[in-house]
């Protein structure tokens, strides 16, 4: 079976206060093994990056729409007349509230979008085809 990896690099922004935040290396990952979930790796200042994971669909919506309630929330917005989507993080080892910016955000999605479409991620995980096998006993 062939695995898709969707990947990007991007610069996130950790916001400390409305009038301070600092740039996050970060990187967006997709993979179709794995279809319903994306997983953004930070590389902060400690010696392990910090992996974060949740639906896709959450960030799908969530670059047109306020959505996702309790760890994440996702929602658009503009700073200084740019798309950005803002992804607050909670856990309980602590809070981060990060920006994105909308249009790397939602190039990559598309592309996770074209590897494995809304509506597919079942087939790839192969449930059907055991469903299938099981019911035709």
């Amino acid at each position: 079976m062939h695995h898709t990896v969707v990947e990007r690099e991007l610069e996130l922004r950790l916001i400390l206060s409305p009038e301070r935040s600092i740039p996050v290396p970060a990187r967006l990952d997709y993979r179709s093994d794995d279809p319903y979930a994306v997983h953004i790796v930070f590389h902060t200042d400690s010696e392990q990056p910090v992996h974060w994971t949740f639906a896709r669909e959450l960030l799908v919506e969530g670059v047109f729409r306020p959505c996702g309630n309790g760890d994440v929330r996702v929602w658009p917005t503009k700073v200084d007349g740019r798309g950005v989507v803002l992804v607050s993080l909670s856990s309980p080892d602590g809070e981060a509230l990060l920006e994105a910016p909308l249009p790397q955000v939602s190039a990559w999605l598309e592309r996770t979008l074209r590897a494995v479409p809304p509506g597919a991620e079942g087939g790839r995980l192969g449930i059907d085809d055991a469903l299938d096998q099981l019911l035709a006993r």
